[in-house]
């Protein structure tokens, strides 16, 4: 399995801006997310998320943003025969 790639655009007190992209069958590897977060697709693709409790698939359209809580522990995969790529932007504990 391959490794998808990470770009970060922004990182600073109050967000962390990553670009994720994922070849056919590329993941994340498993991981926690402290914060907060929105995912924005920027293209189509078919997500899968690995979790202790199961695994999801989603269907991404352009666009179309999604927001979790802080604290899910997952792997992510692209589960579809295409690349695709999304935005994620992590909401950081503001100060005060």
């Amino acid at each position: 399995m391959s490794q998808a790639t990470a770009i970060t655009h922004v990182d600073n007190d109050q967000v962390r801006v990553t670009e994720w992209r994922f070849e056919a069958g590329a993941a994340t590897g498993a991981h926690r997310h402290d914060y907060d977060y929105v995912v924005v697709p920027l293209g189509a693709g078919l997500l899968k998320a690995i979790a202790a409790a199961g695994e999801t698939l989603a269907e991404l359209a352009p666009g179309k943003a999604y927001f979790r809580k802080a604290g899910v522990e997952h792997d992510v995969l692209n589960a579809g025969n295409e690349p695709f790529a999304f935005v994620e932007i992590e909401l950081k504990d503001r100060p005060g």
